[in-house]
């Protein structure tokens, strides 16, 4: 089973990771640490089994599974902490793309597929420290 990793770093408005894959890496961007609270809070540290997966909302993504308290915890495309919703985005930077003050990812949707390519159909296992 592959292993995926993030290593976060805490803001005052959002979280900021880097997430290692293979020998790849690429950054998230989740919301900040609010109790683990549905839909405006970033979900706990721990580890968690995923899959690749397909929702009508955000399309192709990864499921986070066995998040403690929460459900339909997801990696997907997006660019904006506004996009989130408990969920964790990817891209390949961090940017202010909208000029709000906040970090952004970018080329998000490229991003996810190459985590999706990497991990490929198969349950993996995610490690947020």
């Amino acid at each position: 089973m592959k292993l995926l990793t993030i290593k976060r770093i805490q803001q005052d408005d959002c979280t900021i990771g880097i997430i290692n894959f293979g020998n790849n890496r690429a950054y998230t961007l989740e919301l900040p640490w609010k109790n683990n609270a549905k839909n405006i809070s970033r979900i706990p540290s721990g580890r968690y089994i995923c899959s690749v997966g397909y929702s009508e909302k955000n399309g192709d993504m990864i499921s986070v599974h066995n998040a403690p308290q929460r459900t339909f915890i997801q990696i997907h495309k997006g660019n904006f902490t506004r996009d989130i919703e408990g969920c964790i985005l990817v891209g390949d930077s961090i940017k202010d793309i909208d000029s709000d003050g906040l970090p952004d990812v970018t080329n998000s949707k490229n991003t996810l597929d190459k985590i999706i390519s990497y991990v490929g159909e198969s349950s993996f296992i995610l490690d947020i420290l």
